[in-house]
């Protein structure tokens, strides 16, 4: 008879990156995921923030996150992610290489009301070969666009996965994290096959 081990699984940890512009939803959308009551630095934005932070599209916010916040979602039994929300200001951009350190890939979140504010997030992540989804918050369930425009947009790799969600619901924003995860996936087996393929000689034959 073949024994069954009783010992429980360990997961694998993962980390994974939630970026994005000022004001597009990574603070929600980690506290909306999270299983556990996530760790937020949210601040109350103050008169020396304006004429600093852009607020263009997101007049109304009254707080913003100054180092990061932190939550876990568990995939499956052996698949846990840490979650690292970003800040959006340029001024707290310094604290983005050490955030990245280690990462298996990220979330870009982009307003379709305000997509140039993507475009620095996304190339932080091209120049550091970090694979990522981008994830499309539609606001009160607005589609004012489709996935293929915002790619065509924000001129993405096809190979980039673009998924219209609601940071404020779990499901979406899980649905974004998978898409990160395939990234990860798709990238890793590239590499491998990269890697597999014969050295082509510099000099000519003969």
């Amino acid at each position: 008879m073949v024994s069954v081990s009783s010992e429980p699984i360990m997961p694998t940890a993962l980390k994974v990156l939630i970026a994005g512009g000022f004001g597009v939803g990574k603070t929600t959308m980690v506290a909306a995921v999270s299983e556990v009551p996530p760790l937020e630095t949210e601040e109350r934005m103050t008169e020396a923030s304006y004429g600093v932070d852009d607020l263009s599209g997101v007049e109304g916010k009254a707080s913003t996150t100054v180092a990061m916040d932190f939550g876990r979602i568990t995939i499956a039994p052996e698949l846990v992610l840490y979650l690292f929300g970003t800040p959006g200001q340029d001024r707290f951009w310094f604290m983005w290489d050490d955030l990245a350190t280690g990462a298996l890939g990220a979330v870009v979140l982009a307003d379709t009301r305000r997509l140039e504010a993507s475009f620095a997030s996304i190339d932080f992540f091209e120049e550091r070969g970090i694979p990522f989804a981008v994830g499309v918050n539609c606001f009160h369930g607005r589609r004012d666009c489709t996935a293929e425009q915002v790619r065509a947009a924000l001129d993405l790799d096809p190979a980039t996965p673009v998924v219209l969600c609601d940071v404020r619901d779990r499901a979406s924003g899980k649905q974004v994290l998978l898409a990160v995860l395939e990234a990860a996936r798709a990238r890793a087996i590239a590499h491998r096959a990269a890697a597999r393929r014969p050295a082509t000689s510099l000099l000519a034959p003969g």
